[in-house]
């Protein structure tokens, strides 16, 4: 990874590009004029249109990640056209749409890879955290690990489309690991549940919306996407749960979850980061309920999702900041403020 010049005067050309870089944990994002990525072989050049802003990304800016690479450009729901491809690429061409996601390179050699399971690679390295992500007006990602999006006549614009290469992507692989449960509990109603939400309610599924307490305008965002119920997560819900998705990163919301679970249940914790789960007796796991975890993602999953999101006509509610206000998107989610995604508008 190349080392960035500070000198922000320094005047944009054909070879340089704006990006908010991360250089130190803690601090602020800094806007930088930095050399524009060239596509070397299995690689395409992107320039960004859209980036959604990730609660990932918060977690890597406050040090909650451990061994980032630094200095980074953050951002891994990268929405964008192909600008030059690498040698050796193969299925693009220059100016289509492509999504980018968190899981950004695999060794494709060892068992995981080699059984489809290339998101438990031991050797993974993931966009915005060890590869320069899409805070930036362009980037570069591995040809294996981005998506065709296409130029549909319906399709949405950039800034809708953004979300769904994380959050949509993280909560599709969330409920397919609860089979054909009918009773879902949303736990954290934002960017992944509100997604999770149009696919339940696509199919049929009943789902129930647990936001932080007194949170009334997230729940009334969820009753309107057809939340059977919807309050804090500090009420019980007025049925047992099949099933429940946590996409907030608070441990104590799993021994909740059980409680509230049907015997055969199963509680997905859905972020990449969480605070310890709390101590819990064992008579609440007991009864054949499952606590399991969702890491990344399969380019087999990706796939299937952005399928069924065009399919469908998944609609994203979208809080829009321009690249440069990357700190007050960021401040805006850590808040809580906004209703669905935060997204940084980069062309």
């Amino acid at each position: 990874m190349c080392r960035y010049s500070r000198n922000r005067n320094e005047p944009l050309t054909s070879k340089t590009m704006r990006a908010m870089v991360l250089r130190r944990t803690g601090e602020a994002l800094q806007m930088e004029r930095l050399p524009r990525p060239e596509a070397e072989a299995g690689q395409i050049q992107i320039r960004v249109e859209a980036c959604g802003v990730c609660r990932t990304d918060l977690h890597l800016v406050d040090g909650e990640l451990p061994d980032p690479v630094l200095p980074i450009v953050p951002g891994h729901e990268i929405i964008g056209r192909v600008m030059a491809l690498g040698p050796g690429v193969t299925g693009f061409a220059v100016d289509q749409r492509v999504g980018v996601p968190w899981l950004g390179w695999t060794c494709g050699k060892c068992a995981f890879c080699l059984s489809g399971r290339e998101n438990l690679c031991e050797s993974a390295r993931f966009t915005g955290y060890q590869i320069n992500g899409g805070y930036a007006q362009y980037t570069v990602a591995d040809a294996r690990y981005c998506f065709v999006i296409g130029d549909a006549p319906n399709q949405s614009p950039p800034i809708e489309l953004a979300p769904l290469l994380c959050a949509g992507l993280i909560g599709y692989r969330a409920l397919r690991f609860v089979g054909d449960a009918q009773r879902i509990g949303l736990y954290g109603f934002g960017a992944a549940a509100h997604i999770v939400a149009q696919v339940l309610s696509h199919q049929g599924r009943s789902f129930y919306a647990f936001t932080r307490p007194g949170d009334l305008e997230g729940q009334q965002f969820a009753l309107s996407l057809g939340a059977s119920w919807a309050q804090g997560s500090d009420k019980p819900p007025p049925t047992m749960l099949d099933a429940a998705l946590i996409f907030a990163p608070d441990g104590t919301l799993v021994t909740l979850a059980l409680g509230h679970l049907e015997k055969g249940g199963c509680v997905v914790c859905a972020g990449i980061h969480m605070s310890d789960i709390p101590a819990f007796p064992y008579r609440s796991l007991w009864g054949e309920r499952v606590i399991r975890s969702v890491a990344n993602l399969t380019r087999r999953n990706g796939i299937e999702f952005l399928e069924l999101a065009q399919r469908i006509r998944i609609h994203t509610a979208v809080t829009a900041y321009p690249l440069e206000r990357a700190n007050d998107a960021l401040a805006c989610l850590r808040s809580g403020s906004s209703q669905g995604a935060v997204v940084l508008s980069v062309s």
